[in-house]
């Protein structure tokens, strides 16, 4: 008769507690205070998750490693934290029904249907950005100028986009900034992917406001590269 696992075991990494921070996090609006309870509360239970499935229910069939795959599906319960819905269900069924879709929505023998999508490319600019305002070895700077771009953006993405439907888009453009340090190792078309799933926006509609930040960036990096800095109390649009 095999042994009753110890509280401390493996197999409790998901428990009550965890799903407790998921609400508290949803609930929290402070940007610090959520970064927080994520990282001390929910970060290693959604590493395990996503490890368990992945080898579980053996997700080999992708182009990279299953560290990186295994990395894009945490960002990926992260950016969809915010659909669990308190007392629908146990936090833990239902972030391994996201994890599974995820990986199975990714697997290489379905792939192929994202193939065509050549604007993924719009994103290439997270890239760019590392490259103009400092060199690749200068990653603390990098960080700090995403910091300020968002900071930027968060002060003034009303003024730059009136229609609700495009601010959404936008916020969620930010918040795969936000998760920067999680967004390294993404394909494009993940992050695409993830940003109409956030937004409910069709290509065509994420490209134009994709772009328009494109712009806005263009100059802040510059800004940033001259003084050092970006005035995020800045107000209106400078385009």
């Amino acid at each position: 008769m095999p042994r009753k696992a110890k509280k401390g075991s493996p197999r409790y990494y998901f428990t009550q507690k965890t799903e407790d921070a998921i609400i508290r996090y949803n609930k929290e609006e402070r940007a610090y205070m959520k970064q927080r309870i994520y990282n001390d509360h929910i970060r290693r239970a959604f590493d395990k998750l996503c490890e368990n499935i992945i080898h579980t229910f053996k997700f080999y069939y992708f182009d990279v490693p299953s560290e990186q795959v295994k990395q894009e599906v945490i960002s990926f319960l992260v950016l969809n934290m915010h659909k669990f819905k308190e007392g629908k269900g146990k936090a833990f069924s239902y972030f391994s029904i996201v994890a599974k879709n995820y990986l199975i929505l990714h697997n290489n023998k379905n792939y192929a249907h994202y193939k065509s999508h050549d604007t993924m490319d719009v994103l290439d600019w997270n890239q760019k950005t590392r490259d103009q305002v400092a060199k690749k070895e200068e990653d603390e700077k990098m960080q700090e100028y995403v910091h300020q771009f968002v900071e930027y953006w968060e002060n003034n993405i009303t003024n730059v986009f009136s229609r609700k439907k495009d601010i959404l888009v936008a916020d969620s453009v930010l918040e795969i900034f936000r998760r920067a340090q999680h967004i390294e190792n993404f394909n494009k078309k993940a992050l695409y992917i993830m940003i109409r799933e956030m937004s409910g926006s069709k290509t065509q509609h994420i490209t134009r406001i994709v772009n328009t930040m494109k712009k806005y960036h263009q100059n802040l990096s510059v800004e940033y590269t001259n003084v050092g800095h970006i005035d995020t109390t800045s107000t209106g649009s400078f385009l």
